[in-house]
């Protein structure tokens, strides 16, 4: 498997995931694939693909939410010439390409209902019609569903077909989400900080400094492993030194005092439940504060994250570090020796 498709974790919920795509793959049947953003879902597809019978046949994927639903019949199924305006030649649809492999249907729960209404067919009975065809073409394909959405409940809604639900559910994996996957956060960090120094040609890995690492674990990470990825190697390119540990990175690259504000009218909007007297946000330290019981320890805490977190954006250069924190070279030094802040510690 090449290298971008592998598996990186140690955590039991993890492995019991990838265990049941294993054992899936051998099973000519039709699975579903649950997660949010960035967990894995399109590896997984190419799991049940890679460790099936279809392994030498053609995996095909599309994704359902990246078309107008429109076009989204007729990339599925195919058309004939003339079936439509701009339908200048006859087109095989994905299925036709997928026969004897594997067809992997990403984002699912956006497909149109006269969308699922023909795929319900193509499931049940192996054949697909192209659209402006008279004729059905039978198709041998093992369709791997993936999605993010609550199909159950938008199946109960009647946003989504309940038979084709059931046609599709022989196996359903669900990912956990990264926050969960005890001990993986460290695992996945020095993987993808190991391989960004490699590309960059670096003599060693320095691996990261202690703050950073417990910032990654604190971390809430909506985007899950895609995003922790790209937090690792922009921090390692960025950091650009294999002599000291990674002391800073940035979770949001967006973050910038330059950063352009949005149109008066969406802010309007976005600030429009409060002034309603709907629900404010609360602050996101404020859940830390009613669990704090040494006040003097959770101060100095504080006050060592800050630091540190300076420290290592001006790359241990404590005069520039004072100056960006309003201190004195002489206070900033104290504040070091009180923490016990080395420049270069891991």
């Amino acid at each position: 498997m090449k290298l971008e498709s592998q598996f990186i974790g140690q955590s039991g919920a993890f492995l019991d995931a990838v265990e049941r795509a294993s054992r899936a793959a051998a099973m000519n049947r039709p699975v579903l694939v649950i997660g949010e953003r960035g967990t894995g879902k399109e590896l997984i597809a190419e799991r049940l693909h890679r460790l099936s019978s279809r392994w030498d046949e053609p995996l095909v994927t599309m994704n359902c939410a990246a078309l107008p639903e429109t076009l989204i019949e007729a990339e599925l199924f195919g058309h004939e010439a003339g079936a439509f305006t701009g339908a200048t030649k006859s087109r095989a649809g994905r299925f036709e390409e997928a026969d004897r492999g594997t067809l992997f249907l990403d984002e699912l729960g956006t497909l149109s209902m006269g969308a699922q209404e023909r795929l319900l067919r193509a499931v049940e009975y192996g054949e697909v019609t192209r659209i402006g065809a008279s004729r059905p073409i039978r198709v041998d394909v093992r369709i791997v569903a993936a999605t993010n959405d609550d199909l159950p409940a938008l199946a109960a809604s009647g946003e989504f077909r309940a038979d084709l639900l059931d046609r599709l559910s022989f196996e359903v994996i669900t990912l956990p989400p990264l926050r969960v996957r005890e001990g993986d956060i460290g695992v996945l960090a020095e993987y993808f900080g190991r391989r960004m120094a490699a590309e960059l040609d670096w003599d060693r890995w320095p691996g990261f400094a202690t703050h950073i690492k417990e910032a990654l674990e604190d971390h809430p990470w909506p985007g899950n492993v895609r995003e922790l990825r790209n937090v690792v190697e922009r921090a390692v390119y960025r950091w650009a030194n294999d002599e000291m540990p990674i002391a800073h990175v940035q979770f949001d690259p967006f973050d910038s005092p330059w950063r352009p504000r949005p149109p008066e009218h969406r802010r309007a909007a976005s600030a429009a439940p409060a002034a309603t007297g709907g629900p404010a946000a609360p602050s996101p330290a404020s859940v830390h504060f009613d669990n704090i019981e040494d006040l003097r320890a959770a101060v100095d805490a504080h006050e060592r994250a800050i630091l540190a977190h300076a420290l290592g954006k001006h790359r241990w250069n404590q005069r520039q570090t004072a100056r960006a924190l309003g201190l004195t070279y002489d206070q900033l030094r104290h504040c070091v020796r009180k923490h016990a802040l080395m420049e270069g510690q891991d």
